[in-house]
């Protein structure tokens, strides 16, 4: 419902900027996870995940000791950013992070970790520098490594603890060619 409220507003501001009636060619499909907001100034963002249906953000941040270097135990550290409460910054509860949104993390060698999130283990991340001395979290991508920017996860009915995953989609940066990259699987 909320997709078709966007593109028929979408559309209605196209004939008013046009200063004509719209007409069938005139349609505008808008993705809902092009209109959710992007967080902004977190230093250590490594990735976020979106999910509707609402605006709600969950941050991945490194996870950095005095060093410089990641905590080995933990090092992504998620949070929520509550947009649907002002913006405010909050932490996952309990079981947000041990059923949900939390990951599970395993040195794979110096400065190189294996993550996945403890809803979905079948998508391996890895954490590593970059070729830019920058951490980086990857993920394959259309068959690319790429630097994971962006997971949306599409969600229709179901319940809290089930709910009706229809897609996921993978948004990155092609760790070769800078190119924006992306894909959606169903898990």
């Amino acid at each position: 419902m909320k997709k078709k409220i966007i593109s028929v507003v979408v559309l209605l501001m196209l004939c008013c900027l046009r200063g004509t009636e719209a007409t069938a060619s005139d349609t505008v499909l808008v993705n809902v996870q092009d209109t959710l907001p992007v967080p902004k100034g977190i230093r250590n963002m490594m990735f976020y995940v979106q999910r509707d249906p609402n605006a709600n953000t969950v941050v991945y941040e490194l996870n950095l000791l005095e060093q410089g270097i990641p905590d080995e135990k933990d090092p992504i550290h998620p949070f929520w950013i509550r947009y649907a409460d002002g913006g405010e910054r909050k932490e996952l509860n309990y079981i947000q992070r041990k059923f949900a949104y939390g990951l599970n993390s395993k040195k794979l060698g110096k400065d190189s970790y294996e993550l996945k999130f403890v809803c979905y283990s079948k998508l391996p991340l890895y954490l590593r520098k970059g070729t830019n001395g920058k951490f980086h979290v990857y993920a394959t991508i259309n068959d690319k490594q790429a630097i994971l920017n962006r997971i949306f996860v599409r969600i229709e009915g179901g319940t809290f603890w089930v709910p009706n995953v229809l897609y996921f989609e993978l948004k990155g940066t092609d760790a070769v060619t800078g190119k924006v990259v992306s894909e959606r699987f169903k898990p």
